[in-house]
């Protein structure tokens, strides 16, 4: 690939991610290298509930969080965080828009289990792709390296105590909204569920 995107593999990732994604030309690479980084959005997602943000957070297996090459990372199911997270969702947004027409496209993401949060996070970004209606190449990284051009790299850059380079957070709808205002750069499905086919024109 000639200057491909260089992106993280993120659980439900921010509207920020497509931004960049959308905006950008270039074919995708996903990290599969890099050392499993905490606190980010590889395993986690905020969506906007009753309360407000709300961080849903994927666990990872005892040993995967130091060191641990992203691909080698395990999910733990230690605790039943698919069903917190499905029933999260569903409280969030069952009366907006379009929950219950993506809603089937989601519930296997909840209910099948996957061993690897790579994986998880890949298959889980293709839907999302075909929902947003983007076709992109992707592929992985073959190794780890540091000397990406900045333009093209954003595996630091997208990051939940950041604000991503480039990203103009204009303000959409949200169910909430009225309770809490707008929240900047939620998950993408925040979007996608208050917005359906017309949250690829917002990117």
């Amino acid at each position: 690939m000639d200057n491909p995107l260089i992106l993280p593999a993120c659980y439900l990732p921010p509207v920020s991610y497509f931004g960049v994604l959308y905006a950008m030309p270039a074919p995708i690479l996903l990290e599969r290298h890099e050392h499993f980084p905490k606190q980010t959005y590889r395993n986690r997602a905020s969506i906007c509930s009753a309360n407000g943000k709300l961080d849903l957070i994927i666990p990872v297996q005892h040993g995967s969080r130091n060191h641990t090459a992203m691909k080698d990372v395990r999910i733990s199911y230690g605790a039943d965080w698919q069903r917190l997270h499905w029933t999260s969702l569903q409280t969030a947004y069952r009366s907006s828009a379009y929950f219950e027409y993506y809603e089937d496209d989601f519930a296997p993401f909840y209910h099948q289990r996957f061993e690897w949060l790579f994986d998880f996070n890949e298959a889980q970004l293709a839907v999302l792709l075909r929902l947003l209606k983007i076709e992109k190449e992707i592929g992985h990284t073959t190794g780890y390296r540091d000397d990406y051009p900045p333009a093209t790299d954003f595996r630091q850059a997208i990051h939940p105590k950041r604000t991503t380079p480039g990203h103009d957070s204009k303000p959409y709808y949200q169910v909430f909204e009225a309770r809490h205002g707008f929240i900047a750069d939620l998950s993408i499905v925040d979007l996608l569920f208050n917005h359906g086919p017309q949250s690829r024109g917002y990117l």
